[in-house]
């Protein structure tokens, strides 16, 4: 898809759930990421990876909603 041709204007209800599905889609990641390195029990490497994509996600999660947050203050 060729970003840079489109001129679609964006209307605040469309932009509060496209935020809020990249939020679920962050938090569900986020979640089995965390499952998965809890059943990891014989490579400590991947565990890590595997948290440090959890905090990742946790990150973007944060970051998410203080946009749509700052989106409902408008």
């Amino acid at each position: 898809m060729d970003f840079n041709n489109r001129k679609k204007i964006v209307d605040k209800e469309n932009l509060t759930s496209i935020l809020e599905d990249s939020k679920e889609m962050e938090e569900n990641l986020m979640r089995t990421y965390l499952i998965t390195a809890e059943q990891v029990h014989d490579n400590e490497e991947l565990k890590e990876r595997l948290e440090n994509f959890a905090q990742g996600n946790a990150k973007r999660t944060k970051q998410l909603m203080d946009e749509l947050d700052e989106l409902t203050e408008k």
